[in-house]
């Protein structure tokens, strides 16, 4: 028994040791673009490229005001908001229409108070010997973004909803850029105009911001705080910018990626299955060769998960037998190869005896490095890493349930959408 102690805390101490360093050498590499650095003004024309920002909704009324707000209130000025209403039941499309009407309403508002400066603003340019001097203000960007709103009624077979809602408003956007974000995302003004300075200025092709993980429950930071731990092991943020190597990312909240990059790997219709569609298009991205950044940002975006543990489990179901494509073997490794990760410390502490205990404490030391390390990302207090165990257990409970659920259902219920398990495993990139 005391070389089956030994064997596994050896196992497990070199697993988070060997993270842990990993992480600390290489974190400090991924920037940061709420630093001073990045708080740059674009230079027109060439500094200036236009973005279009796609929103798909299903059944957000709780949030899509406010998210669509905070992208209308954004500081940079050459940018237009394509919001993608998909086959809603309750009032998200009635209050994208209303935010439409209200933009409109400023839209004009502020064109009335250009014209009246237009000698002034005129004079201002031919003084600052700009290329742009000598055509007439209405020509000119305006401080306000461009506002469409799309509703689609209907789903055509082999898509997503999701998918399908982004892939039509990309059809319609007219920018240089293409961000992909979610109707529950909050943005803070400068936050588009910094993330783009820093993918221009690298220069990058798709850039992910991380957003700031807005929790009010002491369920939704321990879940949280698990989820980041994890993420060390599943994707390396450091080697991500690496071509040589095969991390790569994609985050729902923040897909900032060129119009061209968009095209050349085909487009959402190459993904138009993917239920991890944020991930598998920073997945084409790599696989293509070209350039991918992801960044911190401290609060410039900021989203909330789930109400409660049960509520991050609950919208955590539907994406995790999809993470190991949808093989049951997978799934049921995965489930005992967490078990034995995260409860190996803990009981190798408390079960083993004498120097046998070292090589744990070694991997439960480790462990809260990471805990202390990521206090200092996010607003997840280190105690927490004393609830790791309770995380533990909720999150091998949600493996194991999306399994069983899609299973059984032989496929995904998503926001009162069936697809069936044959196509998304067809569609799997």
């Amino acid at each position: 028994m005391s070389y089956f102690y030994w064997i596994a805390g050896t196992i497990l101490a070199l697993a988070w040791f060997s993270r842990i360093v990993d992480a600390a050498l290489g974190m400090p590499s991924v920037a940061d673009v709420s630093r001073l650095e990045w708080d740059r003004n674009p230079v027109l024309p060439a500094g200036n490229p236009q973005v279009s920002i796609i929103v798909p909704a299903r059944n957000e009324e709780e949030t899509i005001e406010q998210a669509l707000n905070s992208l209308l209130a954004l500081d940079y000025d050459n940018y237009e908001v394509i919001a993608v209403n998909d086959r809603s039941t309750d009032r998200t499309g009635e209050i994208m229409e209303r935010v439409a009407e209200s933009q409109g309403r400023n839209q004009n508002q502020n064109r009335g108070q250009n014209y009246s400066h237009d000698s002034h603003v005129s004079q201002r340019l031919r003084d600052m010997g700009h290329p742009l001097s000598s055509l007439p203000l209405s020509s000119l960007p305006l401080s306000f973004p461009g506002f469409r709103v799309l509703h689609h009624t209907e789903l055509p077979a082999g898509w997503l909803g999701k998918t399908h809602a982004m892939w039509t408003a990309a059809n319609q956007a007219t920018g240089d850029w293409l961000l992909f974000t979610d109707a529950d995302v909050l943005f803070k003004r400068e936050s588009l105009r910094r993330a783009l300075a820093y993918a221009e200025s690298v220069p990058a092709d798709h850039v992910v911001l991380f957003p700031q993980m807005i929790m009010e429950r002491p369920g939704e930071y321990m879940m949280i705080a698990f989820f980041q731990t994890l993420f060390m092991f599943g994707h390396r943020p450091w080697k991500v910018a690496d071509p040589r190597t095969k991390d790569h990312i994609g985050v729902g909240a923040f897909n900032l990626v060129r119009r061209r990059v968009y095209d050349s790997i085909g487009t959402y219709e190459a993904l138009r299955m993917e239920v991890l569609d944020d991930m598998k298009l920073g997945k084409v991205v790599k696989q293509a060769g070209f350039a991918q950044r992801n960044v911190f940002g401290g609060d410039l975006i900021s989203v909330r998960w789930g109400k409660g543990a049960m509520g991050i489990v609950n919208n955590l179901t539907k994406n995790f037998f999809a993470v190991l494509s949808f093989q049951w073997w997978r799934t049921v490794i995965s489930a005992f190869g967490l078990a034995f990760l995260n409860f190996g410390p803990f009981l190798g502490v408390l079960l083993a005896h004498g120097w046998a205990r070292v090589p744990y404490a070694v991997a439960l030391g480790s462990m809260f490095l990471i805990y202390i390390g990521m206090s200092r990302r996010s607003a997840v207090p280190v105690y927490y890493f004393l609830l790791h165990p309770v995380s533990t257990t909720l999150f091998i409970y949600t493996l194991l349930r999306s399994m069983l659920l899609t299973l059984w259902n032989d496929g995904i219920v998503w926001r009162g959408t069936k697809y069936p398990l044959d196509e998304l495993r067809k569609g799997r990139v």
